[in-house]
């Protein structure tokens, strides 16, 4: 049985707080259209409340996305909640995300309160954003430090005042995969009335662990998982879109499904690049510039064999034309051969052979040796060939 996981791009919301990254209303509008075609299911517009600007981007997206959730923050604030759905009015499918912090270090140093007051001020919130949508997602904040006894209860109550999602953040990237699928597998068996409510993922990237919790929060319970574009977001970012999504796709004995449409990845990471201002890491996985290049000969010539023994992702799956041999020192005879046959040039062996020489003089100049010169290498080669040929006769 493959059970769906529900993708939530906050890329526009939680992606956009990188300072640097803002982005005006027409590029948020332009952005939230290749979410939907992407297949997102819930796109979190922004924080309307916030600004008059991020109101109008919210409200914007609100009217321009026709099948994908629009989903907008809010705090445990009645005047947040009340922005929010007005931000949302005109959604098909809207969403308030609201909720509070949960952890002992957010209750005691940050909201300087007690735990009772904390479910109190979360039954509110949900209840006030029930008044306005049917979809009400309610967000633990720091819920990765939490205690899981009090977590529970906090859930519990946000369930009966009408929360259909419950987000479980881990919102320092603090949370070990083990931990993180742990406490998921406890919420999910010991939360009274769980089965009326989804649980979301919303992972943090600060120890490299974002796309790991997320995979092993839906492996034991959660059916949602909140991810951006690049896995973009705060300090080090939160849980990758296309590294979850392409996990998912490749470990299918997990016995999972997104509607994701991968072959949109690669266009969508570059979209939203280039909106936001901010490279892409060369080494990223999936979208990444190196994603599907090899500049060691070992692993170039295993390429050129057969795909599969050096990618275990067809490039063409996430929108890249194709695999790329990168010719450098460490290239060997097999990849300057294929990449001469790429320019049209069928090389004999000793024109291989000759070739090579000359490849590994440049390559030992130069980074990376591009097409321009293989054909100055080759043109000499053969210039001198035909005029021994001449001298000869």
């Amino acid at each position: 049985m493959i059970t769906p996981i529900h993708i939530f791009d906050t890329t526009l919301r939680d992606g956009e707080q990188v300072p640097g990254c803002k982005l005006n209303s027409t590029q948020k509008v332009e952005i939230a259209h290749a979410l939907e075609a992407l297949g997102v299911d819930i796109i979190e517009a922004g924080f309307p409340v916030s600004s008059p600007g991020d109101f109008d981007s919210v409200r914007q997206v609100a009217r321009a996305v026709r099948h994908a959730t629009v989903c907008g923050l809010s705090r445990a604030v009645e005047q947040d909640i009340k922005v929010a759905a007005e931000a949302l009015r005109d959604a098909v499918r809207p969403r308030i995300h609201t909720g509070i912090g949960v952890s002992e270090m957010h209750i005691k140093y940050k909201l300087r309160t007690t735990p009772e007051a904390v479910i109190e001020r979360a039954v509110a919130a949900v209840k006030y954003a029930k008044s306005f949508v049917e979809d009400v997602e309610f967000y633990a904040e720091d819920a990765g430090r939490a205690d899981n006894e009090f977590l529970a209860r906090v859930l519990e109550a946000a369930i009966k005042a009408g929360a259909t999602v419950l987000n479980i953040p881990d919102t320092t990237g603090y949370c070990l995969p083990e931990q993180y699928g742990a406490k998921i597998r406890y919420l999910a068996e010991n939360v009274r009335g769980i089965e009326k409510a989804i649980l979301s993922t919303h992972c943090h990237n600060d120890l490299g662990l974002a796309t790991a919790n997320s995979i092993a929060g839906a492996v034991h319970g959660a059916r949602q998982i909140e991810c951006t574009i690049n896995g973009i977001g705060e300090r080090a970012g939160n849980t990758s879109l296309e590294e979850v999504v392409m996990v998912l796709r490749q470990h299918a004995e997990l016995g999972f499904s997104t509607g994701i449409n991968t072959r949109l990845l690669n266009p969508v990471s570059h979209l939203v690049s280039d909106r936001m201002g901010v490279p892409v890491q060369p080494n990223k996985a999936i979208v990444g510039a190196n994603a599907f290049a090899h500049s060691s000969g070992i692993h170039q010539d295993g390429v050129i064999k057969k795909r599969e023994t050096y990618e275990i992702i067809d490039p063409l799956e996430v929108g890249v034309d194709h695999s790329s041999i990168i010719l450098t020192a460490r290239s060997g005879r097999a990849a300057l051969a294929y990449r001469y046959k790429c320019l049209g040039f069928d090389l004999t062996k000793n024109e291989l052979d000759e070739v090579y020489v000359s490849f590994l003089e440049v390559a030992d100049r130069k980074k990376e040796v591009g097409d321009d010169d293989l054909q100055f290498i080759i043109s000499g080669i053969r210039a001198i060939a035909e005029s021994h040929k001449i001298a000869v006769a």
